[in-house]
């Protein structure tokens, strides 16, 4: 994508506060002194096999852009494909309602949608909600000396690799399906209050890939202490299985360049970190002076994984650096 990104005509218009080329999680358009719109959209396949928890899944990642620049979602519009003539109708009735309830806790509202007739189902959001100017987060501002806070933990491709082979264990699919349907609201609050340099959500591109993006819209280096990072439980026996999603294969091969990992991290989790988040948490690069606070808030405030997992560097040679 980011070929095609930087391969598109640009049409510079001094509302846009936040546009494509830093690949961040939302467009950001001022429309006032004091409010700008935050606007995303997203969308893919079941991820879980009941449909109302498919349906708060997709909700909660479609929101979760809104959050990891700061904003509060106001509106959305569901955005589906269904096979109307070969599935039940009680299914997609359930999607949609899993869906709407979700973005009824984030304090927003469901305004309409568009439904195509397609094989497989897809479904998702678009989303747009408000910030004030002076309150937004990107990805392009870490800096060096920074922290790196996670607030979920890495491993879902794996288990939903797993539940579409039929090889996931309850426990594990009940577990990441609670962490999945769960906002980044609470973590996005905070950040704001606590005051962070950076934030980006993980999802499809993985941490690797999403700290990428942050590393060089910041024009840093990330490091990450692999054994600090959570995972779920599970995870390195479905690596162990071979159960890697194929878009996390394709980002490793992809970013090897550009990232370098320390012979001494185990090999389980050099396939973990690259693997693809569905509704992950919140990557926050966060001053080192107040990392104790920004932690200490986030459990208080109930957030149930909060780790520190590395630190931003000056440039090197390469943008991430993973060590043991």
């Amino acid at each position: 994508m980011a070929y095609v990104v930087n391969h598109l005509p640009e049409y510079p218009n001094e509302h846009v506060l936040v546009g494509p080329k830093t690949f961040a999680d939302a467009g950001i358009y001022q429309i006032s002194k004091d409010t700008a719109l935050v606007q995303t959209l997203d969308f893919f396949t079941p991820v879980v096999n009941n449909p109302y928890d498919y349906g708060q899944i997709a909700a909660a990642n479609a929101l979760s852009d809104v959050y990891a620049m700061g904003g509060k979602p106001l509106t959305a519009m569901n955005i589906l494909c269904y096979p109307i003539k070969s599935l039940e109708k009680n299914i997609l009735v359930e999607i949609l309602k899993g869906g709407a309830d979700k973005v009824n806790e984030a304090g927003a509202v469901v305004v309409g949608g568009h439904t195509l007739q397609d094989t497989e189902i897809k479904y998702g959001l678009s989303v747009t909600g408000i910030i004030h100017p002076d309150n937004i987060v990107t990805n392009a501002g870490a800096k060096p000396g920074d922290m790196l806070v996670l607030t979920k933990p890495l491993g879902t491709g794996l288990v939903i690799s797993a539940i579409k082979a039929n090889k996931a264990s309850e426990e594990h699919i009940s577990l990441v399906t609670q962490c999945m349907v769960q906002l980044n609201k609470t973590a996005s609050e905070v950040m704001l209050e606590v005051g962070v340099n950076s934030c980006t959500d993980i999802t499809g591109f993985g941490l690797m890939g999403h700290g990428l993006e942050m590393a060089e819209a910041s024009k840093v280096t990330l490091f990450f202490f692999a054994e600090r990072i959570p995972i779920f439980e599970g995870c390195e026996r479905y690596v162990r299985m071979g159960l890697i999603p194929g878009v996390s294969k394709l980002s490793k091969i992809y970013l090897q360049d550009k990232i370098r990992i320390d012979p001494g991290v185990r090999e389980e989790h050099k396939d973990i970190v690259f693997d693809a988040q569905t509704s992950g948490g919140l990557l926050i690069s966060v001053p080192k002076e107040k990392a104790e606070t920004l932690c200490a808030k986030l459990k208080q405030r109930g957030v149930a994984t909060v780790s520190v997992i590395g630190e931003v560097h000056e440039k090197r040679d390469v943008s991430i650096i993973v060590v043991p």
